[in-house]
């Protein structure tokens, strides 16, 4: 079986997982169930929790204590999205060829749409108790959960990308940004999965650098796209971040040595992968997908 076909299986089953968990839409709040499903039904390619599944596997997790945390990170995950379209943010009236949420459900709609949506996933997180999970491991996946969503972590370098937006960037404020923006959100959807498994802390804390350098290499591979592939490869526009004067790396040092960046930094995350006392060779491949995608 190929890596594509094995990640359209894959694909299938987190997807399944994920919808399984969005409240029914019914009652006078209707509308806010709409949008939080639509929100969350819209494209993706559920690359967290597919993250979260593998790191489970790869830590010889058994059961379905997982799957409430698998649900719980993607809708993280597209509430970070329904509000970074809004006309307050960047103002996007499409995502994925469909309408935004705010688009589609009005601006009121979309700012509640992407609150409902981040608090409804702690409240899905908390459901692995349900499944005869470790109370005590469940407590510490959402701790991890909560830090890499809040201040600490997506938020929070959403917060400095905002407040420096058309401003130039140190490579030190861009890090910080690609690290807790991109990055937060990989690591928490990897060491969840190995909390949940009942990982080692040392094990965790390998876990936690290997979704790091991920995170830091895909959006550095973002940057190299938007130079190298083409709107019909991409799906989206291309050419974006110099005609917006954006700051990336590519803009900070130079073609070349990005893609010498990406190829360090995923190297160093399939060497410290296989170090580890598990296997998981879709995992393994998925890592290096995520970095040398070319849409």
């Amino acid at each position: 079986m190929t890596f594509e076909e094995e990640f359209a299986a894959k694909f299938e089953g987190v997807d399944e997982i994920v919808k399984k968990y969005l409240p029914p839409e019914e009652g006078l709040q209707k509308t806010i169930f709409s949008a939080s499903d639509y929100s969350v039904r819209n494209g993706g390619k559920r690359i967290r929790p597919m993250l979260m599944q593998e790191t489970f596997a790869l830590f010889d997790g058994r059961g379905r204590s997982i799957e409430p945390f698998m649900a719980a990170i993607e809708y993280i995950h597209s509430s970070s999205l329904v509000h970074d379209d809004l006309p307050c943010m960047d103002n996007d009236e499409y995502r994925r060829g469909q309408k935004s949420t705010w688009a589609a459900f009005g601006e009121d709609m979309g700012v509640l749409a992407g609150d409902a949506l981040m608090v409804y996933a702690f409240e899905t997180a908390s459901k692995a108790l349900q499944q005869n999970a470790s109370p005590v491991n469940v407590v510490k996946a959402i701790e991890i959960l909560a830090r890499k969503a809040g201040v600490f972590g997506m938020i929070g370098g959403q917060t400095v990308d905002v407040e420096l937006t058309g401003k130039p960037l140190s490579d030190e404020q861009l890090s910080f940004i690609y690290r807790l923006k991109t990055g937060a959100l990989i690591e928490a959807s990897m060491m969840i999965g190995a909390v949940m498994a009942d990982a080692s802390q040392e094990d965790i804390a390998a876990v936690e650098r290997i979704a790091s350098n991920v995170g830091l290499a895909f959006q550095i591979q973002d940057d190299i796209l938007d130079v190298t592939s083409s709107t019909e490869v991409l799906g989206k526009p291309v050419g974006s971040d110099e005609k917006n004067e954006k700051t990336t790396y590519v803009t900070l040092h130079g073609l070349k040595e990005s893609q010498d960046m990406v190829a360090e930094l995923s190297n160093e995350a399939v060497r410290d992968l296989q170090s580890l006392a598990g296997e998981n060779l879709f995992l393994n491949r998925l890592i290096k997908y995520l970095i040398t995608r070319e849409n």
